[in-house]
Order: structure tokens, then C-alpha cells, then sequence
């Protein structure tokens, strides 16, 4: 489900850091930083809006050491230096779930000092939850949101000149608006708690998985028999480490998915969905900065 991200990434916010080119890349003092938002995946039948107010972005440049400023002291002034930069300071409010399947919301495109980033902090000002009849939900921030969510980037993003990296901030909305009440129906929840979770991938070492799916229906027709592929729209793929959950995605119209910032590495991937026999399809590889297809056809239960 910033992104995508909700994926957030943010919010999957998906965030890019993007270095600009320079007539001389060894002297290159600053890269260019492009911030975007995406969302995990939110079973959202009941739910037709998932918002968040951002004010505020900023990450840690490793390089930069915090303190006073050099020729400061001499001249009596009082100025310190912080190794935060910021990346935007303005107030966006974002509907999570329009960030889901690959969508990802641009945030933020700045110049910033070369060099590795380990540490970005999101500033959520007001969170909220709109329900399918209307019914609205402020929620209470934390105070560690409001001050900055620190998401911490291992390993860190390095901005140089000349080249290019994408940093994924995605806003997982299935963690992060947890319904309270009973959720079969929409009359029983009374409320939500938030509790923001961002989960940061490096995009320069991490790959996208892809695909769809489906079930064949067969008619008839005299002598004739045509089997079609339907899409499985709300189908869920989740996406396993060995026995840990590393995310999961809801299929979208004609029953497609994507998942963006997953780390390199070789996955188990479970897809099921009510009146279907669940499929599990193991060794699916991804490959940093590259896209895997994996496609799912379904047999109705019996």
C-alpha cells in the first residue's frame, strides 16, 4: 500500500535524493535532493481518506559537525552550526490512500551539501481518517511526530555531484491508523490511534516487484469453451524474509500491484483473497534498481 507508497514516501512517502551535475564532479560542493511520498498497503473498504499534515523535512548530513560556526567565536557572534538540512518547510496535507501501487507524491527538490545522509526527520503536524459514509476522525499526533519522526537510513544515501541516488520514505497507513471498535462494519469503529511508522529504503539498492492477479473464468458457448483472465482487485500479496513479514500490497484494478523499495535479496511471496485458494511462490528474486515481475492466477475454492 509513500509511497507508493504509502509507500511515504512521504507518505510510501517516497522520497528520491537526486545530486545535480556539475562542471567539475570532484569539486561539486552540492547535489540536488527531490523528496517524494507513498504508502504501504491499507485495507481501506471502509475507509475513504487517510490524511496527514506535513510541515517540515530535514536530514542528518553525516560530514557536517554540529557546533559553532568557524569564524563565529571570533567575531562574537553566537551562531552554531547544525549537521540538519532541510529539505522542505511548508505545510502539505496528503491523502495516504491516493499513494498506493506505485504512486508516490514529489515533496521536495532542493540543492543540498554533498555528502552521506543517515538520519531524516518528517514533521507531522495533524493526522485524520474520513470513513466511506463520511463520518470524520481528528487524531492526536504524538509529540515525537510533531517534533520530527526520526526514520534512520541504513545504510546511508550519499549525495555527490554528477550522480544520482533515490531514498524511499514509505508511510506505512495499515501500522499507522490502527481503528478502535469493531472494524467488520463501519458503524462500530469509534476511533483511531496514530502512530506514524515510515520505513526508509535506498532505491539505488533496491528493486520493485510487479505483476498481477487473476483467475480464469470459463464460459461456454455450444461446442465452444473460452477461458478469460479476470483481475482479482483486493487481493492481498504479502511479501516474507523467511518467516518475517517484510510488507504487502492490496491488488488494484484488473488485480495489479507494485511493491517499490525492496531490499536486493530473494522473497517468499504469499497472495490471497476470500473464495480463492491462497498461492505461495518462493525464490522470487529482486534485484537492486531493476523490476521482477511476478504474476498470480487463482482457482476459486471449492
Amino acid at each position: 500500500m509513500i509511497l507508493k507508497r504509502m509507500s511515504l514516501l512521504v507518505l510510501m512517502v517516497s522520497t528520491a535524493f537526486l545530486t545535480s551535475c556539475s562542471d567539475n564532479n570532484d569539486q561539486a560542493s552540492t547535489g540536488t535532493m527531490a523528496v517524494h511520498m507513498t504508502d504501504a498497503p491499507f485495507p481501506y473498504e471502509m475507509v475513504a481518506e487517510a490524511n496527514v499534515t506535513i510541515t517540515k523535512i530535514e536530514a542528518r548530513n553525516t560530514s557536517i559537525e554540529e557546533g559553532t560556526e568557524e569564524g563565529a567565536e571570533e567575531e562574537g557572534m553566537e551562531t552554531s552550526s547544525s549537521p540538519f538540512v532541510v529539505l522542505m518547510e511548508e505545510e502539505v496535507t496528503l491523502n495516504l490512500l491516493e499513494l498506493t501501487n506505485g504512486v508516490t507524491e514529489t515533496l521536495a527538490n532542493v540543492e543540498i551539501p554533498t555528502g552521506t545522509y543517515d538520519l531524516v526527520r518528517v514533521y507531522i503536524k495533524e493526522a485524520g481518517v474520513v470513513l466511506t459514509d463520511g463520518t470524520p476522525y481528528t487524531l492526536k499526533v504524538p509529540s515525537g511526530a510533531s517534533s520530527g519522526l526520526k526514520i534512520f537510513l541504513e545504510p546511508g544515501i550519499t549525495v555527490s555531484g554528477g550522480l544520482t541516488s533515490d531514498l524511499l520514505l514509505d508511510f506505512d497507513i495499515s501500522q499507522s491508523f490502527v481503528p478502535v471498535g469493531d472494524v467488520n462494519a463501519a458503524e462500530g469503529i469509534t476511533s483511531f490511534n496514530f502512530n506514524p511508522v515510515i520505513k526508509a529504503s535506498n532505491l539505488s539498492t533496491a528493486g520493485t516487484l510487479t505483476g498481477a492477479v487473476t483467475t480464469i473464468e470459463t464460459t461456454t458457448e455450444g461446442d465452444t469453451v473460452t477461458e478469460t483472465a479476470v483481475g482479482l482487485e483486493g487481493a492481498t500479496i504479502t511479501i516474507l524474509n523467511g518467516e518475517e513479514i517484510v510488507t504487502s500490497a492490496i491488488a488494484g484494478a484488473e488485480g495489479a500491484y507494485t511493491v517499490l523499495g525492496l531490499d536486493a535479496g530473494t522473497y517468499t511471496v504469499m497472495v490471497e483473497i476470500d473464495g480463492y485458494t491462497a498461492q505461495t511462490v518462493e525464490g522470487v528474486e529482486v534485484v537492486a534498481a531493476n523490476q521482477t515481475t511476478q504474476n498470480f492466477e487463482l482457482v476459486a475454492a471449492e
